[in-house]
Parts: C-alpha cells; sequence; structure tokens
C-alpha cells in the first residue's frame, strides 16, 4: 500500500495561480468542507455561468495584503459550522499548494475573522492525499520568517 504524504494538525499553504504564498490553514479531519475567508462577496455573470469575485486576507487578525479573486460559482450548499447556526455558502474550486503537492479543493466561502485561521481544510481535500498527525504542525514547511505576516506599510 502506498504511504500517503502526512501533514500536521495546521499547515502553511499557498494559492498558487492568484498570488497568495502563504496562507495559515487548520487541518480539520472534523469537517467535510474545506472554507476560505473571503470579504466583499459579488456575484456576477460571466459568459452564462454565475461566477463570484471576493477578497482574501491571507494574514491572521489582519487585512493587509488581500488578493481580489474571481471564480465560477460551482454551487451553493448550506453549511453548519461550529456556531451551529446553518448558512447557505457559494462553493467555488481552487488550486492550492500543499507541500510539493498541488491539488483541487472545493472551498465554501464565508467570513472567517472571528476564527484562528483564514482557510480550513476538511476531509474532502484530504481524503486519499494525506494523512495527518494531530500531534504535529507544519510538516510541509514554513514561511521565512520575514514572511510571516503583512507586508510593511509605507509611510504617507
Amino acid at each position: 500500500m502506498k504511504s500517503l504524504p502526512v501533514l500536521g494538525w495546521r499547515e502553511w499553504v499557498s494559492l498558487p495561480d492568484h498570488g497568495l504564498p502563504w496562507v495559515k490553514a487548520k487541518v480539520d479531519t472534523g469537517a467535510r468542507t474545506s472554507a476560505l475567508h473571503a470579504t466583499g462577496l459579488v456575484t456576477f455573470e460571466r459568459d452564462g455561468t454565475e461566477w463570484v469575485r471576493f477578497r482574501v486576507h491571507p494574514w491572521q487578525r489582519s487585512s493587509v495584503d488581500s488578493v481580489k479573486l474571481e471564480a465560477p460559482v460551482l454551487d451553493r450548499r448550506m453549511v453548519r459550522p461550529s456556531s451551529g447556526v446553518a448558512r447557505l455558502r457559494p462553493v467555488v474550486l481552487l488550486p492550492v499548494r500543499i507541500g510539493p503537492s498541488t491539488v483541487t479543493v472545493e472551498f465554501t466561502l464565508t467570513r472567517r475573522e472571528q476564527m484562528g485561521f483564514r482557510m480550513l481544510l476538511g476531509r474532502q481535500a484530504i481524503r486519499g492525499r494525506f494523512a495527518v498527525d494531530p500531534g504535529r504542525s507544519y510538516l510541509t514547511g514554513r514561511p521565512p520568517r520575514s514572511e510571516r505576516g503583512p507586508a510593511p506599510q509605507e509611510s504617507l
């Protein structure tokens, strides 16, 4: 049987197609679906297909260095987060680099300001691709310390 790469309970990942080299993600085997912190959600039509435009803020507790993304809406799903209140969320497919692997992940888009991580990787994203060691962290590497937060802002 093939051995799967091992992830810790939290990992640094990237959205390489969207210019986001570092996003801290919680690997959550208790969650079925992955979630991404997204603000300013606007839906629109492109070539007869529903799309969504939104901003991703990669750094925890910061809105600095946000990136605007656009993606086709794959679906809309009712999601019941830990708060217990189910909400209808748009679902998009995004490529995510996890260590040396790039995988396509279904994300529900939601506001996660109050959550500790801007991204949550659920079972669908990791099943059959990775094993998880819940006692370890950052097994796929870390950004250089100088890159572990928002870029310094220039004085005006």
